[in-house]
């Protein structure tokens, strides 16, 4: 079958690669009908990720056709139309079971590097490195879905496929940011970056009770998405001082909850932006944690920061003091999706989250290197790919 692979640093390619089958009793086999580019796979094309080999399959967005069932698979058959989770997860370890999918015991085959690099692995993910189990991506025509019954969700027919894509990653991401993040009715809140998963925390702020929700970027056609399809209010940090605006916003104490959705390659401006990307450049720290520095500086006293974009190892000049003397409660995590998925899908079918103004560009497999080249270029509008096997 096609696939979209990664070659090495910066270079994509479109070949051929074995037929997915199955392998446990747990397991479908799904056609692919739309995946997506996500701002994470950028820090595979730049090489920030080590675990990458060259022949990997990226891609962790998709939905598609069921084609193939194991014999233990109870939810799903051949035809259904579905959405997966990026995450694998079995449902039954200790952490499944307590909603914390992405922590899941069993869905990563090999959990030694994730336990080098963090103490403790994560769970696997689809097209994304190694440490994340080194399953095979969704930038391909078939896909193998393990634990499909946990991690494979029907699609409510009245919902597009370029709008339910979404709900495999970019939209609980978004979600678990702010439900997690502690966002209550009345709160102010801030969101760094207004890609996908920072457009989806700002709507789920709102739909949560939040009083007024501002998304912090710099790119004009992503401040126009948010404030056309989402609603919030849009501040553009390379003409504003965010901090002065922040606490104008909240007559001077800062947002109640702060949302980074930027990550490891997170821009800005001054002098901590470009110390922050020589030392990653020479290879002296993995992440550039310029976003989360802000939101820390940035909240309120008492506050929350939840950490939504990707990172992979350790940082400089992080702002240990200012959470410990403003009290500020932080949290991240991978994306607890199967928490979310059918809430989401539910919202979608009743228009309540729209997402497909996201897929900016829609174009066959075999343009994915030049998908993502506009996409980490920024080139053309581009807000995310969308390729269709």
């Amino acid at each position: 079958m096609k696939a979209l692979m990664w070659e090495g640093v910066n270079k994509l390619a479109v070949g051929e690669v074995p037929d997915p089958r199955i392998l446990n009793d747990q397991d479908v086999i799904v056609r692919v009908l739309r995946t997506v580019t996500c701002g994470s796979d950028l820090h595979l094309l730049s090489g920030y990720m080590p675990t990458m080999q060259a022949g990997d399959v990226i891609g962790h967005e998709f939905l598609g056709e069921v084609v193939e069932v194991g014999p233990a698979v109870r939810k799903h058959r051949v035809g259904d139309r579905v959405v997966v989770c990026s995450f694998v997860s079995c449902g039954r370890c200790w952490f499944c079971s307590h909603g914390l999918y992405a922590a899941c015991d069993n869905g990563n085959t090999n959990p030694v590097i994730g336990e080098t690099l963090w103490g403790f692995a994560p769970g696997g993910c689809f097209g994304y490195s190694h440490a994340m189990g080194g399953n095979a991506g969704s930038h391909a025509e078939y896909v193998r879905v393990p634990f499909a019954d946990v991690g494979a969700f029907r699609v409510p027919d009245g919902v597009s496929d370029e709008r339910a894509v979404f709900a495999s990653d970019a939209a609980p991401t978004g979600w678990m940011g702010a439900e997690d993040g502690g966002v209550s009715p009345g709160d102010v809140v801030a969101v760094w970056g207004a890609g996908g998963v920072g457009q989806m925390a700002a709507r789920a702020a709102m739909l949560l009770g939040a009083e007024r929700v501002l998304v912090i970027d710099r790119l004009p056609e992503r401040l126009e998405q948010v404030t056309r399809h989402i609603g919030a209010d849009v501040l553009d940090y390379s003409r504003v001082d965010v901090g002065e605006a922040l606490l104008e916003a909240t007559g001077g104490r800062g947002p109640d909850v702060c949302i980074e959705a930027v990550g490891m390659e997170a821009h800005s401006t001054g002098p901590a932006y470009a110390y922050d990307k020589a030392k990653q450049w020479l290879r002296l720290q993995s992440d550039r944690p310029t976003a989360v520095r802000e939101a820390v500086y940035h909240a309120r006293k008492g506050g929350t920061v939840f950490v939504l974009g990707v990172f992979a190892g350790v940082v400089d000049t992080f702002p240990l003091g200012a959470i410990v003397n403003k009290g500020l409660t932080v949290k991240g995590s991978q994306m607890h999706g199967q928490r979310f998925i059918p809430r989401l899908l539910d919202l979608m079918e009743r228009g309540e989250l729209v997402t497909e103004h996201l897929a900016t560009h829609v174009m066959p497999l075999d343009d994915g290197p030049r998908g993502y080249e506009l996409f980490k270029k920024k080139q053309d509008g581009c807000v995310r790919s969308v390729f269709v096997p």
